[in-house]
């Protein structure tokens, strides 16, 4: 009797093992972990460019939970919003509502416990700006960007503001309010994404369009235009980079190894962006424009912080 309730009982803990497994990979995966992480990344050096020798410790964890659990309930609620297009494209239809890991309602649910905690967190460890300044990322995010990507390409410029508000929420944090400096972290990292996110736009077209959203002008079938776009807003990018030393923000400025990096740096992306433009394999162009970003940005955002140290 006692053998057969102990086969019962590991039977019944192997079911559960194997029914939690699918649900706790499920949930993630809501989180969009690498995108969420991105974020996390952002506003951390944010808050480590203001002042890196005098951080706060306790502040600065405050920060980068608040900010993953705000980053993955967006990314949950995201998936809520899109679970019916994901279904249709093959580089989504794996996600966990359409792959049904996760319940539509289970996934909402998720979504916005995340989020509610994380701007408790960043309010009550930070300062009322950190949260504010993530709520109206939230809302950018999930209220703007999400429904005007099935209606327009200026989705990938409102997606935009969402994304480079991070870095200016890890500034408010250190420094308890926006400054000059911290809408140039903003600007830098707005127009990253333009140029990063545009690559992705024509590589992934065919199967945007199967899904309904319009990420690139669907009357222009060589992607001229928006391969422009991407190299004018990485002339912008650039403006950004440099504007510490055009305006002259006093001890705030960074020095010469910020300044010899971001040259380097700003003449590889260049070269990409220009490949894109002016190109016979636009395909080809906008996969290397894309790992370009993907070098360009964390290098760039570590010699602000390794600069202050110097």
């Amino acid at each position: 009797m006692n053998s057969a309730k102990e086969i019962s009982a590991k039977s019944e803990a192997s079911s559960i093992r194997e029914e939690c497994g699918p649900l706790l990979i499920g949930l993630y995966e809501l989180t969009k972990p690498r995108l969420s992480l991105l974020s996390i990344f952002t506003a951390s050096l944010g808050f480590l460019v203001h002042d890196p020798l005098r951080a706060d410790l306790l502040l600065f964890f405050c920060l980068t939970a608040g900010t993953a659990l705000a980053a993955g309930g967006a990314a949950a609620l995201n998936q809520w919003m899109e679970r019916r297009e994901d279904a249709l494209m093959a580089r989504t239809s794996s996600r966990p509502i359409p792959a049904k890991l996760v319940s539509p309602e289970f996934a909402f649910g998720f979504g916005l416990f995340l989020s509610i905690t994380g701007l408790i967190i960043l309010y009550l460890g930070t300062n009322p700006w950190a949260s504010l300044l993530t709520l109206a990322t939230l809302a950018v995010y999930l209220l703007f960007y999400t429904p005007l990507k099935k209606k327009s390409p200026l989705a990938i410029e409102i997606g935009a503001i969402s994304g480079a508000l991070p870095p200016l929420i890890g500034w408010v944090a250190a420094a308890g309010s926006p400054t000059l400096y911290g809408w140039i972290l903003f600007g830098i990292l707005f127009a990253w994404q333009l140029p990063h996110f545009m690559a992705i736009a024509w590589n992934f077209r065919d199967d945007y369009e199967k899904g309904g959203f319009r990420l690139h002008d669907l009357g222009e079938q060589t992607g001229f235009l928006l391969a422009r776009k991407s190299f004018l807003y990485t002339i912008f990018l650039h403006l950004c980079v440099f504007a510490p030393f055009f305006l002259k923000i006093n001890q705030e400025a960074p020095g010469q190894f910020y300044f010899f990096s971001a040259i380097a740096l700003s003449t590889y992306i260049m070269f990409k962006a220009h490949g894109f433009l002016f190109t016979a394999n636009r395909d080809q162009a906008a996969k290397r424009l894309f790992v370009a970003t993907i070098i360009y940005l964390p290098l760039l955002l570590a010699a602000l912080v390794i600069d202050r140290y110097l």
